[in-house]
């Protein structure tokens, strides 16, 4: 059987060869590993240009180099039907990681397979088994409604028409944009416009989509929008997602498991739930203060970081979970509040410690 012949075309899950039952049972109900990376490593080699004439002269003679490695020995597997999250700040190496793994660029050192197929290939039947969508990035034509450039991935990808419809008609549907197809690309929203790219990648009904910073620059409605459908469209088809995004709110409502990149290495792989628990469970207490002069200023928790915001009069106290009751009875026993609120520290200030953290491992002595 030839690679990928395993995969029917369309939308049908995942088909196995003929097996005996009780192996085919075995298969389909085990978590089939679809994407594993060895090891990845990617340097860029960069030019270091001497400032002024004199020193581009110079360069033609003597060139100095700067290599960046934008990823260092990168591991990981992921299941078919993961949702992963791929975090990280910018400069991190995300987007060249989901680069390695779509073939267009190649790495240094390590290597990857996706459903088996080794992405620097770049074969025919690889290609059609992805998709990419970079935020920052088209690939509808600009100056032509975006149902044109449907019709010729269309033909790209030697989609039959009766399968093409339906597709086409069933992500129309789940993305409301019917009344879009026939408007210019350059003349929609960039809400409608990413709705369009998504539509674009998932015509050829993929099994791994690579999503790079889908919302990024989107409104609410829109952001809820995308996040909805693809939440749906991956427990519908079980595609294997691998999604970049600085908006928290993309990672909490999508994905069970994060993997967290910095400076091209690799710090945390596994739950979102556990990273946040991780952090030491801990809350934030926040104490609304009125005008009451009896409540002192300078007043500090026995228990955490304490915090006052000198305009509205508002503390702010962090402190481990099971100290909660503690710093409650000592803020109510300090002076009258109007309210207190408790909340989980925001995933954004637990990514950011995690980074803070791993910088200061990464010190010399």
């Amino acid at each position: 059987m030839a690679k990928g012949d395993q995969y029917r075309k369309g939308p049908s899950f995942f088909v196995p060869p003929k097996l005996p039952l009780h192996l085919g049972y075995k298969l389909f109900h085990s978590r089939i590993p679809m994407i594993e990376v060895q090891n990845l490593t990617r340097v860029f080699r960069t030019y270091k240009k001497i400032p002024g004439f004199w020193g581009g002269v110079k360069g033609l003679f003597k060139r100095e180099f700067e290599e960046t490695a934008a990823a260092k020995d990168i591991s990981f597997t992921i299941a078919e039907g993961e949702f992963v999250g791929f975090l990280g700040p910018n400069g991190a190496g995300k987007t060249t990681t989901l680069k390695m793994l779509s073939g267009l660029i190649y790495p240094t050192s390590g290597q990857a397979r996706v459903s088996g197929y080794d992405p620097t290939k770049r074969e025919n039947a690889y290609r059609r088994l992805f998709a990419l969508v970079l935020g920052q990035k088209n690939q509808l034509w600009w100056d032509l409604p975006a149902i044109e450039s449907f019709h010729l991935l269309r033909a790209i990808y030697g989609i039959p028409h009766a399968e093409f419809k339906t597709t086409l008609d069933e992500l129309v549907l789940l993305l409301d944009v019917g009344k879009k197809l026939n408007v210019m690309v350059r003349e929609l929203s960039l809400g409608e416009r990413m709705k369009m790219e998504l539509i674009a990648a998932l015509l050829h009904r993929p099994r791994v989509l690579f999503l790079d910073e889908p919302t990024i620059g989107l409104d609410v409605i829109s952001q809820k929008a995308v996040r909805s459908f693809l939440r749906e469209y991956n427990r519908k088809y079980r595609v294997t997602i691998l999604l970049t995004s600085h908006y928290m709110a993309d990672i909490k409502e999508l994905c069970e498991r994060v993997i967290v990149i910095h400076k091209g290495n690799k710090i945390y792989d596994g739950a979102l739930d556990r990273l946040e628990a991780g952090s030491g469970s801990r809350k934030k207490i926040l104490t609304f203060l009125p005008g009451d002069t009896s409540f002192p200023e300078t007043w500090t928790s026995g228990h955490g970081e304490t915090k006052r915001d000198p305009e509205t009069g508002k503390f702010t106290v962090r402190t481990p979970s099971e100290t909660i009751v503690a710093v409650s009875q000592e803020i109510l026993s300090t002076g009258p509040v109007a309210d207190i609120t408790i909340e989980d520290v925001p995933l954004e200030d637990i990514i950011a410690e995690l980074f803070t953290s791993n910088d200061a491992k990464s010190q010399p002595a």
